[in-house]
């Protein structure tokens, strides 16, 4: 049985953004926890055992979605096999790549009390991909973002996903983006060491741990 493959969504789409460094940032914490049995994807080997997890990072903006425009009510497809039966390429495409993942750790900035329209619309696109599957949430703003988190969980809920209990939500009080379009190479936005240190001193690090084992028990109860 192969390891089990965990995407770290980047949900926000705008330009600039701060959203990027925050994954990288949720990716580097877990990759590095000793307790999580994670298993790089850049790493050439072969693994086959099924303790192990994979993380990657999946950007919302490398996807393309326009506004919702399929013609069909995803959860009406086909559980087994639903891809082919989209209207649409760019939802196939979509439908697809979700189906790679066994689970999910959202990593989204609070927009007026909510999510971006960007997340919500790639969660629309499709149902039975996520039915079922484990998902976890980040969230950050000027107060850590709660609020989209609360709207989140019941969005994923409602799409019949497992929510783990933990959601670590990041207080972004320091780091500011830059005025203008940039180009992909100079997206990266360096987080200030004075949020990261506020991060440091709230315990988050070890929030988006707890996070990481009951995503990897929710899978293990796959396994068995």
């Amino acid at each position: 049985m192969p390891p089990k493959h965990v995407a770290i969504v980047t949900c926000s789409t705008r330009s600039p953004r701060l959203n990027p460094t925050i994954t990288q940032y949720v990716y580097d914490v877990l990759a590095h926890d000793p307790t999580i049995p994670t298993k790089k994807v850049d790493d050439n080997t072969e693994d086959t055992d099924p303790r192990h997890i994979t993380l990657s990072i999946l950007d919302l903006s490398k996807q393309h979605l326009p506004l919702y425009d399929e013609a069909i009510i995803p959860a009406s497809l086909p559980a087994h096999d639903p891809t082919p039966h989209y209207t649409t390429e760019h939802a196939k495409a979509w439908s697809a790549v979700v189906r790679q993942y066994d689970g999910f750790i959202f990593v989204t900035p609070q927009y007026n009390w909510s999510i971006p329209a960007s997340l919500k619309n790639a969660l629309d696109y499709l149902f039975h991909e996520w039915k079922g599957k484990p998902a976890g949430i980040v969230s950050y703003g000027s107060r850590g973002g709660r609020k989209a988190a609360d709207h989140l969980k019941s969005i994923l809920t409602g799409l019949r996903m497992r929510v783990v209990g933990t959601a670590p939500g990041l207080v972004v009080k320091n780091t500011g983006l830059p005025v203008g379009a940039l180009s992909e190479e100079q997206e990266r936005v360096d987080l200030d060491e004075k949020d990261l240190a506020g991060w440091k001193d709230a315990g988050v690090e070890g929030m988006m741990r707890n996070l990481g084992m009951e995503l990897v028990c929710e899978l293990d109860k796959e396994r068995w």
